[in-house]
C-alpha cells in the first residue's frame, strides 16, 4: 500500500453523510451505545473519505496536535457497498465497544494469520468456537432470523486470545454454517 499512488482523492464527509454512516454503525452494532459512538465518530468534529483503489473508502477522523499539523486516524473501511467495518486498530485501541463478533476455534489462528478464510468447522466446533444464536428474532412471516446473515460485518477474535485478529464479512449465514458446516 502506498498513500501516493493509491488513494485516488480525499474528501470531508458532509455532516448528513456522516450521519447516515453513525446510523448504519449502529444497526450493523446494536450493543454500542450512543455515547460510545459519540466518542468515536464526535458530531463536529470533520470526518474524511479517502477513495483507496478502485473500490474502496477508508473513513479517517482528524486528529489536532498542539506541536505538529494535524493528521487523520482511519477509523472504518467499506469495500463496493459492503457493511462499514472497523479497522482493527480501532477494535483493539477500544476494547470496551461491542462490534458484531465471531469466535473461531484455536486450530484455525494460524490459517487466518496466513491470510486463509473462516472456514465453518472453526466456528461450529465445541467448546472454544461462538457464534451469535439463531431464531432470537423472528422474520414477518414467523420464520426464525439467523443469528448473523450473509454480508454481515463481524470482527474476528479467537479461542483463548484476548484481541481481535481481524475483520470480515459473513459469507454465510450463521444458520447456514451451523447446518452445512462445510466451506
Amino acid at each position: 500500500f502506498d498513500p501516493s499512488k493509491d488513494v485516488s482523492t480525499s474528501t470531508q464527509v458532509k455532516t448528513s453523510v456522516q450521519r447516515g454512516l453513525r446510523a448504519q454503525i449502529s444497526e450493523a452494532h446494536p450493543s454500542i451505545t450512543e455515547d460510545q459512538l459519540d466518542a468515536l465518530i464526535p458530531k463536529k468534529h470533520p470526518l474524511v473519505q479517502y477513495k483507496v483503489g478502485p473500490h474502496m473508502m477508508l473513513y479517517c477522523r482528524r486528529i489536532e496536535h498542539e506541536d505538529a499539523s494535524p493528521s487523520d486516524e482511519p477509523i472504518f473501511f467499506q469495500h463496493r457497498d459492503g457493511p462499514i467495518l472497523p479497522t482493527l486498530r480501532v477494535v483493539h485501541k477500544y476494547p470496551t465497544l461491542k462490534f458484531t463478533s465471531v469466535t473461531v476455534d484455536k486450530g484455525a489462528i494460524p490459517f487466518l494469520l496466513g491470510g486463509a478464510n473462516v472456514m465453518c468447522p472453526g466456528l461450529t466446533k465445541n467448546p472454544g468456537s461462538e457464534m451469535p444464536p439463531d431464531g432470537v428474532e423472528q422474520d414477518e412471516n414467523g420464520f426464525d432470523k439467523p443469528g448473523l446473515s450473509k454480508g454481515d460485518g463481524v470482527v474476528i477474535y479467537a479461542e483463548g486470545k484476548e484481541h481481535a485478529i481481524a475483520v470480515g464479512v459473513m459469507a454465510m449465514s450463521s444458520a447456514d454454517i451451523r447446518s452445512q458446516n462445510k466451506g
